[in-house]
């Protein structure tokens, strides 16, 4: 007689019941798997910023037995590179990181995006100001979710500062920001780090000098091609700036063989007074620094960029706004996922670790280090936050704007050939 379970397996002698057992045992774990898997691409990030979100899967997971969310990281340069080839195959993440503007527009048209007007017309744009929905925000449609929000400054080592007698508090002006760089070369102290290798870096400063000179208003004039469009005159003054700077020798050796995550571990081991960054940099600077631990605290500060005599952005901040949009093809659980992910508790517990300063109301009252209060005040000081030109303005605009950049720190080009190549690239997006 054999004998038989719900699964029809066989069973001639009762000594096989501890096989049955097992058999019956194994498919269990099977159907008790999670039933989806929910992908997520972000840009590397520091430790504390990945233990956050393991947290957060851990909290979501808990609740969703039958999700499973992972998340899969890549360096700067190799996202950008490869983010647009994988949204054109199989590979696609259903959740991956943007900035938004012509960057995400550019994949919004080729069919590779989720629209979210929906679901966050469901109370879930309600606990983000309306400038940060904005940013994801393309013909009245909603494409993407914010994270947070950055700030380009001037991060600063007080200790080698003051000993070139230099009062960081006190630059306000571009014409303040140069004397202390001609303060710090006669003191023999580098003053600034730069990444120019990665082309982005060098583009902070000319991005942020066009949004001092052109403000918000007038790059949107650019766009439509009104005052000259791109070859107007605040672009063509913003490359003479920065040629006018790079003159005063401000830069380390090698500044254009030298990587961002290179500039930034220089920064955090002293030898540089300045590194014009975002705020995110506080915890890498350390993570990257040989001792590990960076620039002390009592000796660190973060700057606004310099006002610009008569510009017409001088109250405007430029930066990022950072999220996350939903793959075309991403299931159902990716949406309930990112909604979880950037709801209000999750963001205030995000501000308490120092991680980044998030856009939720509320959040930022949760802030504990000096560095994220003082971006939070310098977002709330702005009357617009200009978004990084080489994402606002699309991935094509964008390549050509950091290669500029790093055309005119070398003197390789005019402001004028500069600009004019902006406004090329714009014609031809």
């Amino acid at each position: 007689m054999h004998l038989t379970n719900k699964y029809n397996v066989p069973c001639s002698r009762p000594r096989h019941l501890a096989l049955v057992v097992a058999a019956v045992a194994a498919l269990g774990s099977v159907t008790a798997a999670a039933d989806t898997t929910v992908t997520v691409l972000r840009i590397e990030s520091s430790s504390a910023e990945k233990r956050y979100y393991e947290e957060v899967v851990a909290a979501y997971e808990a609740e969703h037995p039958d999700v499973d969310v992972e998340f899969e990281y890549l360096a700067n340069e190799a996202y950008k590179t490869r983010l647009p080839t994988m949204l054109q195959s199989s590979q696609r993440p259903d959740i991956y990181y943007t900035w938004g503007g012509e960057g995400l527009r550019d994949q919004v048209d080729a069919g590779f995006v989720r629209d979210l007007s929906e679901p966050m017309r469901d109370g879930w744009q309600d606990i983000y100001p309306k400038s940060a929905v904005r940013a994801f925000t393309l013909d009245d449609r909603v494409y993407g979710a914010p994270l947070y929000a950055t700030v380009v400054g001037i991060w600063t080592n007080t200790a080698l500062t003051e000993q070139a007698g230099v009062d960081a508090q006190a630059i306000k002006t571009w014409a303040d920001f140069e004397n202390a760089v001609v303060a710090l070369r006669e003191e023999g102290i580098t003053p600034l780090v730069v990444g120019g290798q990665d082309g982005w870096p060098l583009h902070f400063y000319w991005g942020s000098l066009v949004t001092r000179l052109a403000g918000g208003d007038g790059i949107e004039a650019a766009k439509s091609g009104d005052n000259g469009g791109f070859n107007g005159e605040p672009f063509v003054r913003a490359g003479e700036m920065l040629q006018s700077l790079v003159e005063l020798d401000p830069f380390q050796p090698g500044f254009m063989a030298t990587s961002y995550e290179r500039a930034s571990g220089m920064f955090g081991d002293g030898e540089a007074a300045f590194h014009v960054m975002g705020d995110w940099d506080y915890l890498p600077s350390k993570q990257r620094s040989v001792s590990g631990e960076g620039v002390p605290d009592d000796d660190l500060l973060f700057i606004p960029f310099p006002e610009v005599e008569g510009g017409e952005g001088n109250a405007q901040s430029f930066g990022g706004m950072n999220g996350f949009a939903v793959t075309r093809d991403a299931p159902d659980e990716a949406v309930d996922f990112l909604r979880f992910l950037l709801n209000a508790d999750n963001q205030r517990k995000a501000a308490a670790t120092g991680i980044f300063v998030p856009v939720a109301e509320g959040s930022a009252e949760a802030l504990e280090t000096p560095y994220a209060r003082r971006v939070a005040e310098i977002l709330d000081e702005s009357e617009f936050h200009q978004v990084f030109l080489d994402q606002a303005l699309g991935t094509s605009v964008g390549a050509t704007i950091n290669d500029i950049s790093g055309d005119l720190a070398q003197g390789v080009v005019t402001p004028e050939e500069a600009a004019a190549r902006v406004e090329e690239a714009w014609q031809f997006r």
